[in-house]
C-alpha cells in the first residue's frame, strides 16, 4: 500500500511539473520568429492572405514572422510534415478546407489525419469560380457546356489548385450536374494554374473568386460557385442562377502540430483574431474578393467535423470514394 500511495504522489508531482512547464512556457510565448508555412506555390490564395496579415501578424506577436513554402502533393507534403514537428507553436501553417478532409479520405494515406492538425483560426473562404480566357468563343456557362458536349468526353480540359481540393471537387460536380466529362488538371497552386490557362494549355480554370478580380481584364468569368453573387464580382452569375446546383469553394486558416498546448494555441489564434480587424488587412480582403471569417480553435474544429461528414458523403454520390 505504501508503495502505491508513494507512486501515486510521484505521478502528482509530474503531472503538476508539466503543467507548470506547460504554463511557464505559454507565459514567455513567443521569443522568437514563428516559420508560418505556405503548403502552395506563391501567388494563390494561401499566399496573398499570409502576405495580407504578416505585418499585422508581426506587430500583435511581437516577434518576427518567417514565411516559407512547402509545395507538394496539393498541400499534403506541408502537412504531413507539419504531424511530425516539434509542438511548441513556433511552426505553423496554413490549411485549407475541403483539401485536409478530401485527401486522407481519397487517399488513405495522406501522410497526416485530417483531425491530427491543430486547429487555430480560420479566417477566410473563397467560392470557387469557373473561368476561360477573355478571347474565348465561350462567353456563358451555357454555350462552354454546349460545346463539351458535342466534343468526344474527356477533351475540355479544367486546370485548378491541387487534387482532392475544392476546384477538384467543383469541376466533378460540374461534371456530374451538367452531363459531361471534363478532365481535371492539378497544380501545384492557383499561382501556377493561372498561367496554364494564359497560355492557352487549359480550356477553363475552376480557380477562386480572388483570380476573378486579379485577372478581369484577361479572364471572363462564367459562374460563381456560391449561394449568391459576390458584391465584389457583381456581374458573374451563380452556378445556381444558371440552374446547376453547385456551391463549393475553400475555407483557408492556420493549424498547429499534434499536441501543442492549449496557452500557446489561444495565444497565437488571439492573435489572428486581432489581425483579421484590422481595418487594414479587411480592406485588402475584401477588395480582392476575400470573404473574412472569424473563427477561433473551437469554432475551426466544429466546423472541419461538419464538414468532414458532409465531403464523405458528396464524394460516395459522386463515386469518388467506395460507399
Amino acid at each position: 500500500m505504501k508503495k502505491i500511495a508513494i507512486g501515486c504522489i510521484a505521478l502528482v508531482v509530474i503531472l503538476t511539473l508539466v503543467w507548470v512547464g506547460a504554463v511557464a512556457a505559454a507565459d514567455k510565448f513567443p521569443s522568437k520568429r514563428i516559420t508560418y508555412n505556405i503548403c502552395f506555390n506563391p501567388g494563390g490564395e494561401s499566399d496573398i492572405t499570409a502576405r495580407f496579415q504578416e505585418q499585422a501578424l508581426k506587430k500583435a506577436l511581437g516577434v518576427d514572422i518567417s514565411i516559407n513554402y512547402k509545395i507538394g502533393g496539393g498541400g499534403a507534403l506541408c502537412w504531413s510534415e507539419l504531424v511530425q514537428t516539434k509542438p511548441d507553436g513556433y511552426t505553423i501553417a496554413g490549411h485549407n478546407l475541403p483539401h485536409i478532409a478530401l485527401q486522407p479520405l481519397e487517399m488513405g494515406n495522406a501522410g497526416y489525419k485530417t483531425l491530427d492538425l491543430k486547429n487555430i483560426y480560420m479566417f477566410e473562404s473563397t467560392p470557387n469560380l469557373l473561368m476561360v480566357r477573355s478571347d474565348s468563343p465561350y462567353k456563358t456557362l451555357k454555350e462552354f457546356i454546349d460545346a463539351a458536349k458535342k466534343l468526344p468526353a474527356g477533351v475540355f480540359t479544367v486546370g485548378g489548385s491541387g487534387t482532392s481540393s475544392a476546384n477538384d471537387l467543383g469541376t466533378t460536380m460540374l461534371s456530374k450536374a451538367a452531363g459531361i466529362q471534363l478532365t481535371y488538371i492539378p497544380f501545384g497552386g492557383t499561382g501556377s494554374a493561372v498561367p496554364a490557362l494564359l497560355g492557352g494549355h487549359v480550356t477553363a480554370l475552376m480557380s477562386y473568386s480572388t483570380m476573378g478580380v486579379q485577372y478581369k481584364g484577361k479572364f471572363r468569368a462564367l459562374a460563381i460557385a456560391s449561394e449568391e453573387r459576390m458584391e465584389v464580382l457583381s456581374d458573374v452569375p451563380t452556378f445556381k442562377e444558371q440552374g446547376y446546383d453547385i456551391v463549393e469553394g475553400a475555407y483557408r486558416g492556420v493549424a498547429a502540430p499534434p499536441g501543442t498546448p492549449d496557452e500557446i494555441v489561444k495565444i497565437l489564434a488571439d492573435a489572428f483574431e486581432k489581425v483579421m480587424k484590422d481595418p487594414e488587412v479587411k480592406k485588402k480582403m475584401d477588395q480582392n474578393a476575400f470573404k473574412t471569417e472569424f473563427m477561433g480553435p473551437e469554432a475551426s474544429l466544429a466546423l472541419v467535423k461538419k464538414k468532414m461528414v458532409e465531403y464523405e458523403i458528396i464524394m460516395k454520390e459522386l463515386g469518388r470514394i467506395k460507399k
